[in-house]
């Protein structure tokens, strides 16, 4: 490839960065919490492994909540997609 493709449309790159962030994003989120609430599966959960899951449920929706408006001032100041990005 002889490298216009990644010039040619600015605005699709940017997207791509957006959507590549999020994905990592996504993936550490998942690594830091993978199996840390509950020793083994069973029919119930104890009160400390129910504890454990509303709190990592609510960092995990304020951190993305806290990216994807990051995300966005990021989309404002450089202009573009700020409308496609807004829910």
């Amino acid at each position: 490839m002889n490298g216009q493709g990644a010039t040619a449309d600015p605005q699709l790159q940017q997207f791509i960065e957006i959507e590549t962030q999020k994905q990592r994003f996504q993936q550490l989120v998942h690594q830091m919490t993978e199996d840390t609430c509950m020793d083994k599966p069973g029919p119930k959960l104890d009160s400390r492994s129910e504890t454990c899951f509303v709190n990592c449920v609510e960092r995990f929706i304020d951190t993305s909540q806290f990216i994807l408006n990051r995300l966005e001032q990021t989309q404002r100041s450089r202009g573009g997609f700020s409308d496609s990005m807004s829910e």
